[in-house]
């Protein structure tokens, strides 16, 4: 595939990569604005939405709330002891049920049965935030991250299990869009270079900035 934003008309489905998929609108408008109403929920706590400092002493330009299992840099803990020493929000049974669907729609048949997500990671970008590219590979499973966009659209870029360079694959992820990766991808570097301002629809709750839900097996115990 070649490299460069996807433009209109957006296919339908498409396997960037193996074991990563993108499936466009996925999201139908009332679930998105649960799902944001669902987040708001989350990020006033018990443990509220942050910036999570780096063990360099850096603050990355996102800020993160957690379900499930809290995460930061580099493992996964029940009880947020960067924050404010309490536990997460439990991981609620219809967002494992989300997971599931999300998987059969990516991957087709039956192929989300066996999926358990037990922990969602919700990032907020506003105009100016980014990720850099990075591997999700503090779980313990190999299991897919399921990936949920809404909110305004940004430059999503998708490489390889090797390193941060090329080749890579740059995609716009648009509010309602799914995306997710696992088998040959699973560990594959991906981040977000940029957001794309003006591009949200109030009707979905967020008045501004993106928001990025991660559902993942951490396959931990407890």
């Amino acid at each position: 595939m070649s490299e460069g934003l996807f433009r209109l008309p957006r296919p339908a489905r498409t396997e960037v990569a193996p074991g990563a998929v993108h499936v466009p609108g996925w999201l139908s408008l009332d679930r998105q604005r649960e799902l944001v109403a669902a987040c708001r929920e989350w990020a006033r706590g018990p443990v509220p939405i942050r910036r999570t400092v780096l063990p360099n002493g850096g603050v990355m330009s996102v800020r993160t709330v957690c379900v499930g299992w809290h995460w930061q840099p580099y493992r996964y803990t029940r009880t947020a002891d960067d924050v404010n020493g309490l536990p997460v929000a439990e991981f609620p049974h219809w967002l494992g049920e989300l997971g599931r669907a999300a998987v059969t729609a990516a991957y087709g048949g039956t192929a989300g049965a066996g999926y358990s997500p037990d922990t969602a990671l919700i990032n907020f970008y506003d105009g100016s935030a980014a990720m850099g590219l990075h591997q999700d590979k503090d779980e313990r499973s190999g299991a897919p991250v399921v990936s949920l966009s809404i909110g305004e659209s940004c430059v999503f870029r998708f490489g390889n299990t090797e390193g941060r360079g090329r080749p890579y694959t740059d995609m716009e992820l648009v509010s309602g869009d799914l995306f997710v990766f696992g088998g040959p991808s699973r560990f594959a570097y991906h981040g977000v270079p940029k957001v794309l301002p003006g591009t949200g629809d109030p009707a979905t709750g967020l008045a501004g900035g993106r928001l990025n839900i991660t559902l993942r097996e951490t396959g931990l115990a407890g």
